[in-house]
């Protein structure tokens, strides 16, 4: 009902569900309701508490495996793609060889089909550092914190707002305001 809600209410064109076989039944039943999924794998953000520390997935052949075996699942329950999150470059080519949809990598190196980074860590707009898979192509923390910095300063010091930044009434108008102003007592 809730990934229906998805699609007619906030116009989404597919949902994105975390895990491998486990909710493999529940992929299946979704897109037999006509709703496109699209699988992820390895590191599952939602999940977190699960991993702790252990972001990286995959790490040897049996895990690998089972992650290939997550994959076939998906497949096998009908998503249209599968998103491998920070797994080994060789479990990715593994996965990517193995199956007949498309795989979206993230931390998951050169051998998905297509790549995808959250907005904010490609623009810097992280408070952490960003991960290891990650490339910035901006530092706009440091800017929007700088920006933020500079307007509280400005409005302390009362640099902010001046004349420069106001509405005014047109003389008329202002006038007939101002004779108002004055019989008001200002509590």
């Amino acid at each position: 009902r809730n990934a229906g809600r998805f699609l007619k209410e906030a116009g989404a064109h597919a949902v994105k569900l975390e895990g491998g076989r486990r909710i493999s039944d529940t992929v299946r039943i979704i897109v037999e309701a006509g709703i496109p999924v699209m699988g992820h794998i390895g590191y599952t953000p939602q999940s977190t508490y699960q991993f702790g520390d252990h972001i990286v997935q995959g790490k040897d052949a049996e895990s690998a495996d089972r992650l290939l075996e997550d994959a076939l699942a998906l497949q096998a329950a009908g998503v249209f793609a599968v998103v491998l999150e920070c797994v080994p470059t060789e479990v990715s080519e593994y996965i990517t060889r193995s199956l007949s949809i498309p795989t979206i990598g993230i931390g998951a190196g050169p051998h998905c089909d297509g790549q995808v980074l959250v907005f904010h860590d490609l623009v810097g707009w992280s408070v952490d550092g960003p991960f290891k898979f990650v490339k910035q192509y901006a530092h706009l923390n440091e800017i929007l914190t700088k920006a933020v910095s500079d307007y509280t300063e400005d409005v302390k010091a009362e640099r902010f707002p001046t004349d420069a930044h106001a509405f005014h009434m047109k003389r008329e108008q202002a006038e007939r305001l101002s004779s108002r102003v004055h019989e008001c007592k200002r509590s």
